[in-house]
């Protein structure tokens, strides 16, 4: 699987838009700053072009013109690459030019106001005025090299300003970013450094607030293990507690049956050890099945695949084994059916009509009744198994959901799993369980109201 880093890439990202950002932004300054100068320079231009042929024509009218004179340019190393400039009359004679200009040819036709022409292979800004008679043109040339060694300064001055700025904001991201991913790596330490055991939160102290949502997920995920650990080191616990009193019963047995004097002791002995096998088949059926219906196992993370179905054809199939269950016991069992159409998985909620029917028959005491029904109820299905036995209070309603918990006599046969059973079931089709009054006013009625 190929990886990527995440430090790597916000750095590339954010120092790429800096870069960009940074060259966009020069470009337009640099641009606009290249515009301005060159409309300075243009309005020098026309501003030395106006004062020369005013001074021009003031020296015309005072002494008049025959000839051409010639001015030199002093205190410049070249001449040549300075300000040109020639004043001619009406009939194209050059009055007045300077001495750089003496060799160099204007153009007689240029258009009036600013242009452009070469001179020598190089490109010159060129302004020709006529005075208000149009008796003198002035032509007035000035070298680009001049704007373009300042629009050169000015663009070194930029790029060595840039490369400062982009050299701090390099530095200013990586650290920015080394100080967040510091965070990261400390929490991925504290994680990493704890033993299997230890399950405490980890840290929000000191993490960025756009990390605390992936570390409170963590946190949820370590209380979930915490509870998982937990409920599995009480359910150990209480298995081996509950095994340990069928198994010492078939150990007891087995140690009378040896020493049994008669057929007839034999065969007692045998029949309290199959009883003492029969308790500890039943409870570790029970065990297994609660373990994978428990909400913190494994199993929990396959969803029932619940399908329409009837209860009252559960309730049909199971009517006659139930009532030659109760046979034993000296009770009464009927079945009443009515239509119960829900989204039910078979198999599980047999479990849970054999856990409910068995605990009624074993609680019941003789003669009594056991009343197995279902139907629909405010729009909802339900099935209710109802007992004529001691019932349970009101205050121990949820109490006997719990594991291994027995409220009636120990002596009569039982795990204390049953209704934990059921109710694992019952979540898993997304119904609740409703204990009320059973039958004649007394007893227990245990409904399973499904959506």
């Amino acid at each position: 699987m190929k990886t990527w880093s995440l430090r790597r890439t916000l750095l590339a990202v954010l120092l790429g838009l800096t870069l960009a950002l940074w060259v966009g932004s020069a470009a337009i300054v640099y641009v606009e700053a290249r515009r301005e100068s060159q409309e300075l320079f243009d309005q020098s231009l026309i501003e030395t072009g106006h004062l020369l042929l005013s001074l021009v024509e003031k020296d015309a009218r005072k002494h008049g013109l025959t000839g051409p004179i010639d001015v030199p340019l002093r205190g410049h190393p070249n001449p040549h690459q300075y300000l040109l400039f020639k004043v001619r009359d009406a009939q194209q004679r050059v009055l007045y030019r300077n001495d750089a200009a003496s060799d160099i040819a204007l153009s007689r036709s240029a258009p009036d106001g600013l242009s452009w022409t070469s001179i020598a292979g190089q490109r010159w800004r060129l302004f020709s005025l006529w005075d208000p008679q149009r008796s003198l043109q002035l032509l007035v040339a000035e070298p680009t090299s001049h704007r373009d060694d300042i629009s050169r300064g000015f663009f070194y001055r930029i790029a060595l300003f840039g490369l400062l700025l982009v050299a701090l904001a390099t530095i200013a991201i990586w650290w920015s970013i080394h100080r967040v991913f510091r965070v990261l790596q400390a929490s991925a330490d504290e994680v990493s450094a704890r033993t299997p055991d230890e399950l405490a939160d980890v840290r929000l102290a000191g993490a960025p607030a756009e990390l605390h949502p992936l570390l409170l997920e963590i946190n949820r995920l370590f209380g979930r293990v915490r509870q998982s650990r937990d409920n599995e080191q009480r359910f150990t616990a209480d298995a081996a507690h509950e095994l340990r009193t069928p198994l010492a019963a078939i150990k007891t047995n087995l140690q009378v049956l040896q020493r049994a004097r008669s057929a007839d002791e034999r065969e007692e002995f045998i029949a309290a050890l199959g009883a003492s096998v029969e308790r500890a088949t039943r409870l570790v059926n029970q065990l297994l099945a609660l373990a994978q219906l428990d909400p913190q196992s494994q199993a929990q993370d396959t969803v029932l695949a619940l399908a329409p179905g009837d209860l009252a054809h559960l309730l049909a199939q199971q009517a006659a084994q139930w009532q030659a269950l109760a046979a034993p016991y000296g009770l009464s069992l009927s079945v009443n059916m009515a239509p119960a159409p829900c989204a039910l998985h078979a198999d599980s909620l047999q479990l849970l009509l054999r856990n409910l029917v068995e605990n009624a028959l074993r609680y019941t005491p003789a003669p009594g009744f056991v009343a197995v029904s279902c139907g629909v109820e405010a729009g909802r299905s339900y099935v209710r198994v109802a007992d004529t036995g001691p019932g349970i209070a009101e205050d121990l309603h949820e109490r006997v959901f719990e594991r291994f918990v027995r409220l009636g006599s120990t002596a009569l046969p039982g795990s204390g799993l049953g209704l934990s059973i059921v109710r694992r079931i019952a979540e898993r089709h997304g119904a609740h369980i409703v204990l009320g009054e059973g039958l004649q006013g007394r007893g227990l009625a245990v409904t399973v109201v499904f959506p």
